[in-house]
């Protein structure tokens, strides 16, 4: 599905959404690592909001979030500080006070996860938010530090924690196509997996954009279909313990992840 006449019904159904830029985003690279591990397989609202929170309280980040751009502040929490003050898992978990594991069976702590993500980041000279931002423009240098992340158990497929990450760090390129995502795209004509709903989301946005005569981002696309089928979901979820999201594979629902938030919605 690639030719703008066979995206005619799924442009329209875009249109429809409440499509927004991003409200909020982390002030440090070590919440948007945070965030990005804790996502997965996990209730957003319940479960990986509160572990940040916890973090960034704990490190005395006041306001853990501000609207974008957060180009040229200072990182509140780099990396090297991060690794200091949590230098082993039980140091994290006490704070976290989250025991979730990367998978049911085979995976690690997430704590763990986080931190090994921290000190690849960190050994690659990747520290800060602009450190971060400045890796998405290097495709080669980025590739060599994804090759590492992905060593760390629990990357879902498609790399969707790894693409979560990036979309935390402010890259309105990535998203993340989970089971609601790809559920929605399907309703209304297109059949495609995490991999595919990549490309059509990008084809989408130019073609949103022409209609709506402004600039609409793939992250926008893709955070205004799941805030609308979360909706649905909501309506018609009956139990309280079962995560709203199942694997929001960032896409965490087909990519591995269950983020059944996004930091747009952080107060």
């Amino acid at each position: 599905m690639s030719a703008a006449a066979d995206l005619s019904p799924v442009v329209e159904a875009v249109c429809g959404l409440d499509l927004r830029p991003r409200q909020r985003q982390w002030v440090s690279l070590s919440l948007c690592i945070v965030d990005a591990v804790y996502s997965i397989g996990a209730h957003y609202d319940r479960h990986v909001l509160p572990v940040v929170r916890r973090v960034a309280a704990d490190a005395g980040i006041e306001t853990p979030s501000v609207p974008p751009p957060v180009t040229g502040l200072a990182d509140p929490l780099p990396l090297e500080r991060f690794l200091d003050r949590y230098d082993t898992v039980d140091a994290l978990l006490a704070v976290t006070n989250n025991r979730q594991r990367t998978s049911p069976r085979g995976g690690i702590l997430k704590a763990e996860a986080v931190l090994q993500y921290a000190t690849i980041l960190h050994e690659h000279g990747i520290r800060t938010l602009d450190d971060a931002r400045v890796l998405l423009d290097d495709p080669q240098r980025l590739d060599t530090v994804e090759t590492a992340l992905r060593t760390v158990p629990g990357d879902g497929g498609f790399g969707v924690r790894r693409g979560y990450l990036w979309m935390l760090v402010g890259d309105e390129d990535t998203i993340k196509p989970d089971r609601m995502v790809l559920g929605w795209l399907a309703r209304h004509g297109a059949d495609v997996n995490a991999a595919t709903a990549r490309t059509l989301l990008s084809e989408l946005a130019t073609e949103v954009s022409s209609v709506l005569g402004r600039r609409v981002t793939a992250w926008e696309i893709d955070h205004a279909i799941w805030t609308s089928a979360r909706s649905v979901r909501t309506e018609l979820h009956t139990d309280p313990d079962e995560p709203l999201s199942q694997d929001r594979s960032i896409g965490p629902d087909a990519r591995g992840v269950d983020a059944a938030g996004e930091l747009a919605d952080y107060p």
